[in-house]
């Protein structure tokens, strides 16, 4: 795909940021600690940390939305389909999973392309077609083959210390150190909001390659479209201790399944025939129309995972014009 350079350049800077940060944290905690030590011993340190992550991410995933790898006896179509995209994306087929979970969707990690994984949750089985289906699997395979999977389980761990930090120092003070330990706290927070904004910057720019990726490997838009109606009015329906649950994993998803009840009323316009699902000429009058994003939502967008779903379903709009 022409751009992709875009992607990787945007999530290598990502990742530069996120490691600078964090070892800005961890130097400012070992001093905080009367550690007197000099800057090599805190880039060992922010170094191992990272690799910990990097290591231990897939594990700490499948561990967090319970899931559970299945055979092909287990399941035969999810695993034709995922062979089929692994072949046409150039990739080792990733293994296959069950989240057992009833909020409806997927997710691809793993630590590189002969590390992949894609699951899906068992709220999706049932409630899209073969080609809805297939179009979702070929979004997480372009996830894999991008290696942004990776990356964002990398950096999605350091506005999660920078928090813990600024939790356990912000309201603490000693008579040695002072004020030291509220300014650490403030400092951690800073970095938290801003770690936490360029995460949500990154998962919402791979999103789009992804998408776009889906189409690469044979999929439909209409396909993948409609795919992306049934999965927000699937979260929308979902209990909420549910949607609670998985929340820490969403950026992971095709959706943020947190939005969805905002994403419902957006998207159920462009079912003209009420049938929930969008077909081929629906995506059309999409792509034929000025699409508005109110102020509202688009502040709202800059503190989401996912792109406004409005605009991304236009974006498929487009994409289907040019194939």
């Amino acid at each position: 795909m022409s751009g992709r350079w875009k992607l990787h350049l945007r999530m290598w800077l990502a990742s530069i940021i996120m490691f600078v940060l964090l070892y800005i944290i961890c130097t400012v905690i070992g001093r905080f600690l009367g550690f007197r030590t000099g800057p090599m011993f805190y880039l060992v340190i922010t170094l191992f940390i990272t690799f910990i992550q990097f290591y231990f991410g897939p594990k700490l995933v499948e561990r967090s939305m319970r899931v559970r790898r299945v055979s092909r006896e287990e399941a035969p179509e999810l695993h034709e389909m995922v062979e089929d995209l692994a072949l046409k994306a150039g990739i080792p087929t990733p293994t296959i999973g069950i989240s057992e979970t009833t909020v409806p969707n997927a997710f691809a990690y793993g630590r590189s392309t002969k590390d992949g994984h894609i699951a899906v949750t068992r709220g999706i089985l049932g409630l899209l077609t073969y080609d809805e289906l297939k179009a979702v699997l070929g979004h997480e395979m372009s996830h894999i083959k991008h290696h942004d999977s990776a990356i964002q389980t990398v950096i999605s761990v350091i506005p999660v210390v920078c928090y813990y930090l600024a939790m356990s120092t912000l309201f603490s003070r000693d008579n040695e150190n002072g004020n030291a330990g509220m300014i650490i706290g403030v400092v951690g927070l800073l970095f938290y909001f801003i770690g936490q904004l360029l995460v949500l910057f990154v998962s919402r720019i791979r999103e789009y390659y992804a998408d776009e990726g889906s189409i690469e490997l044979g999929c439909k838009p209409e396909h993948l479209a409609s795919a992306l109606y049934k999965l927000v009015y699937g979260a929308a329906n979902s209990p909420e201790a549910e949607i609670k649950e998985v929340s820490g994993s969403k950026a992971f998803f095709l959706n943020d399944v947190s939005n969805a009840r905002n994403d419902i009323s957006e998207l159920s316009q462009l079912d003209l025939n009420s049938d929930g699902a969008i077909a081929a000429d629906e995506l059309e009058k999409l792509r034929n129309s000025n699409v508005k994003i109110s102020t509202s939502h688009k502040f709202l967008e800059l503190l989401s995972t996912h792109p406004d779903m409005l605009k991304r379903v236009k974006k498929l709009a487009e994409i289907q014009n040019n194939t």
